[in-house]
């Protein structure tokens, strides 16, 4: 594999971006979204974050986007404020590449410029290749919605994970409670 690149996504990226989403829909794993989601729709989204706070970024190779992962707002209220939850979404032919891992070591190793003191993740109960992921990187199970969601009559759990990072003043993290 040509080596990984990951930087501030750009308004130019978004089709990219989108089709990524897109093409997880269909496997029901990793998306509450059942129909896809176009450029325009988007738009707003994209929008709503900055490279400062809540970014995105897209991992490349070659110059073509192969994954992305986005820092939202947790609950939009101020006490929330340093809470961030994550969303990672790599291309089917890149899956089980590290482009997961190198997108999540990332937003790990930046939380604290960004302002951010707790990640979360939100989960489907069945999708075990992510469930795994944040494991790896020692996210915990903090909460669990049994059958909240509902894909092709199938119900389905969404799991919290949670991790929570404390600056020592060294810079140094991962201190977890």
């Amino acid at each position: 594999m040509s080596e990984l690149n990951i930087r501030d996504a750009m308004e130019s990226d978004l089709p990219a971006i989108v089709a990524i989403y897109n093409a997880a829909i269909p496997g029901r794993m990793a998306t509450g979204d059942l129909t896809e989601v176009d450029v325009e729709n988007r738009l707003c989204w994209f929008h709503q974050h900055t490279a400062d706070r809540y970014p995105v970024w897209v991992a490349e190779i070659d110059g073509w986007v192969v994954g992305w992962l986005s820092f939202q707002a947790f609950y939009g209220r101020a006490a929330y404020s340093r809470t961030a939850e994550l969303s990672v979404y790599v291309a089917p032919d890149h899956q089980r590449c590290g482009v997961g891992q190198q997108l999540l070591g990332l937003a790990i190793e930046r939380c604290s410029s960004l302002g951010f003191k707790t990640l979360l993740a939100f989960i489907f109960g069945h999708n075990e290749p992510s469930l795994r992921l944040f494991e790896r990187f020692g996210f915990k199970r903090w909460g669990l919605f049994p059958g909240v969601a509902e894909l092709d009559g199938i119900e389905r759990d969404l799991i919290i994970f949670g991790k929570r990072f404390e600056d020592d003043g060294n810079g140094q993290l991962d201190v977890e409670f």
